[in-house]
């Protein structure tokens, strides 16, 4: 048995009838990284691990010790340390002003991370981001505020001599009062303020791809179906965005390993307030009045459609997308392409649904 001709291929291939070539190296790549980047990167990533832990069972654990760990401190005695000195530096200088540099961290990281993903629209920045600093500092005060009120009205002094607390402890003698801890609530809130808000840097460096990747479509004129995000940006918002990014990403950064080590001294200090100050009870009301707090917020309020202010990383453009997000879009892209085609000479109707095969078959 002899060939008419040379077999070109052992391998049969099969392409989708009257469907475009692909073109081969037309789109652009990622720039090389320097070693500083990819050093820097790496400690991101390290502080993203430490920050985004599995909020509800770091929950858990901050109940957990404020609940157990608070009663064995009730029972036993701690040895003394550094830590349990009130006048220890990290006490003084941090823990009594923490909500102090809770801002000072938070205000800019928001400003500049919102200020990026909304391409510079100030009203958007104040209403749907820095708005959210704005209401946690309102719980803040007030529950500060009601804890002290609930102390000193409902408290008396060991000496009858007095009835006011500031005069009681004047004169060397103790008031007896219900004193909810505000060092557990600040240290709670805060850690949790923290780490909804640094949110906002997930999936920020795909940001560059993106921009890199619609400058040279829109180079090309392309006007194929796309999955970009920033498709439906105007010219001077794809500007802006390219500019801001490349401007202020080095900022973020910095900003982000400052929160995360921010917030690991916040938990250090938790455990200090924990073993050496108030009681089991002061402290875990305390606790669930400040996770209360978060989830009313963070995790209802904020949740809402078309309500006010929005969560971290919300802008003119969606980029932190999840992975489950990302799959079902992949999905959607490649249901798309098939639809329509035909394949070894038959059509393929990716509209309709296939059938399961019976269970015998299976």
């Amino acid at each position: 048995m002899t060939t008419r001709g040379p077999i070109k291929n052992s391998r049969m291939n099969f392409k989708f009838q009257n469907e475009p070539a692909e073109p081969k190296g037309t789109k652009p790549i990622r720039e090389a990284s320097s070693i500083i980047e990819v050093f820097i990167l790496m400690i991101v990533h390290i502080c993203k691990k430490i920050l985004f832990f599995d909020t509800n069972l770091k929950i858990a654990i901050y109940l957990g010790a404020l609940f157990l760990l608070s009663l064995i401190a009730d029972i036993l005695t701690f040895p003394k340390t550094y830590f349990s000195r009130s006048d220890n530096m990290f006490n003084q200088y941090f823990v009594k002003i923490g909500w102090f540099w809770t801002l000072f961290l938070t205000v800019p990281y928001v400003l500049l991370t919102s200020y990026t993903i909304c391409c510079g629209r100030r009203k958007l920045i104040i209403t749907s981001h820095l708005m959210r600093l704005f209401i946690a500092t309102i719980f803040w005060y007030t529950w500060t505020t009601v804890f002290n009120v609930i102390e000193t009205k409902y408290g008396r002094c060991n000496s009858i001599k007095f009835t006011d607390k500031v005069s009681c402890l004047k004169n060397g003698h103790f008031w007896n009062g219900f004193d909810i801890s505000g060092h557990c609530f600040i240290l709670i809130y805060s850690s949790l303020i923290l780490i909804e808000e640094a949110r906002a840097i997930n999936g920020w460096e795909r940001i560059k791809d993106y921009i890199r990747d619609e400058n040279h479509a829109r180079s090309l004129n392309d006007k194929t179906a796309s999955i970009n995000p920033l498709k439906n940006l105007n010219t001077d918002d794809l500007k802006t965005l390219k500019t801001l990014y490349e401007k202020y990403t080095p900022y973020v950064r910095a900003l982000l390993i400052s929160i995360s080590m921010l917030q690991l001294l916040w938990d250090v200090m938790l455990v200090s307030t924990i073993l050496y100050y108030h009681i089991m009870v002061e402290k875990f009301v305390s606790g669930v009045i400040a996770i209360l707090t978060w989830f009313v917020t963070y995790r209802v309020w904020y949740t809402i459609p078309n309500v006010l202010p929005g969560l971290p990383g919300q802008g003119i453009f969606k980029y932190n997308f999840d992975k489950v997000n990302s799959t079902n879009i992949a999905k959607r892209k490649r249901s798309k392409v098939l639809n329509g085609k035909h394949f070894m000479g038959m059509p393929i109707n990716t509209n309709q649904e296939v059938e399961e095969p019976p269970e015998e078959v299976k």
